[in-house]
């Protein structure tokens, strides 16, 4: 019963061909590439169905408006370290992670849905401390934690967060509305968040070299609460609203500046000119780099996590915000031949370069 079957043989030959064939590594295509090749077979059937991929969330009709919806994950060891990361914070980091999609698209965030894996080393208490942060969040910003799942893992801790929001049909805004000559802007202050992550890899590593080390925390409370407790930009999307704004393209800076100005001009077939010093840097966040002997700039640009938005406006919508100290005019679109540029503060133009967070 157990011994080799006569029709063993066509499915070993089957399988052959497969096997010797080169493989492709995931880390080859990156995470764009990755979502591009498994999703192309894959065509919206529904007439609900507006926008499935290749934006901060999906976008479906739903009566006169539209629904928006975007996921995300939070893996243990890959986007959070529970060595310096208080439960608490994380909670709240990752609702405000999530729901800042849906910012990004012009919407407001209105449910969000968390779903866990846990391992054994997790109490009931220690995971009571992550909801009292999500809690928090959505007080914070007004929205619903309606329903999620939970299961088992065999080691570290994995977060699921799907954020809901709603937005009027015209409102909606994608990355691939750019317009050459649109004004390119930004929300905040940028850097911040990957500062905040030095100090604290740093101290880490002088905890597990010395573990009865203080860690020395005391002069770094902007980045460290930009690095843990980030915040999204709701009150962009008023102030919008408030000035019968809607910009052409916008995103959220999660993965660094230099990444998402070029996804918003891949995607609208535009290029664009950055100017290094019109980059919005809090001057803590400028003086910590330098100390860490990294480039402010850099930081901005590569770094990620900092939550702001980054949108493209026509010059006449521009000039209704000019005055705002929350908005900083960075640059302007260009044509696609114009290829991706930054100007620095010498005057010299270079090719800008993706280098932010690489998901594999």
């Amino acid at each position: 019963m157990f011994g080799r079957q006569e029709d063993e043989g066509p499915i070993a030959e089957e399988q052959t061909p497969f096997m010797e064939q080169d493989l492709t590594p995931v880390s080859a295509l990156g995470e764009f590439g990755l979502i591009e090749r498994l999703t192309a077979n894959f065509k919206p059937v529904l007439e609900s169905t507006v926008k499935a991929f290749n934006d901060d969330g999906a976008v479906i009709h739903y009566g006169s408006g539209d629904i928006l919806v975007s996921t995300d994950m939070y893996l243990e060891g890959v986007h959070f370290d529970m060595v310096y990361t208080p439960l608490m914070h994380l909670g709240y980091k990752c609702i405000v992670g999530s729901i800042s999609d849906i910012y990004a698209m012009n919407g407001m965030a209105t449910q969000v849905l968390v779903s866990l894996g846990v391992s054994s080393r997790f109490t009931v208490e220690a995971l009571e401390e992550l909801y009292g942060g999500i809690q928090v969040a959505c007080k914070n910003y007004g929205v619903d934690l309606v329903g999620g799942d939970t299961t088992t893992t065999k080691s570290g801790l994995v977060i699921s967060v799907t954020a809901l929001g709603n937005a009027k049909r015209e409102d909606v805004c994608y990355r691939n509305g750019a317009k050459n000559g649109d004004i390119i802007c930004v929300s905040g202050d940028l850097g911040g968040a990957y500062i905040g992550l030095q100090v604290l890899e740093r101290e880490k590593r002088v905890f597990l070299e010395a573990p009865g080390a203080t860690p020395q925390l005391a002069d770094f409370d902007y980045v460290l609460k930009r690095q843990l407790r980030p915040e999204a930009r709701k009150d962009i999307i008023r102030i919008f609203k408030e000035n019968h704004i809607k910009p052409n393209a916008m995103i959220d800076v999660s993965d660094g500046l230099s990444s998402e100005i070029m996804h918003i001009c891949s995607q609208s077939g535009t290029g664009c000119m950055l100017f290094e010093d019109k980059i919005p840097i809090d001057q803590s966040t400028y003086s910590t780099a330098l100390d860490f002997n990294l480039d402010p700039t850099m930081c901005a640009l590569s770094g990620g996590e900092d939550y702001e938005l980054l949108f493209t406006l026509n010059p006449a919508d521009y000039e209704k915000i000019k005055n705002d100290p929350d908005f900083t005019a960075i640059g302007h679109v260009t044509d696609k031949e114009s290829g991706y540029k930054i100007t620095t503060k010498s005057a010299n133009v270079y090719e800008l370069i993706a280098q932010g967070w690489k998901h594999f």
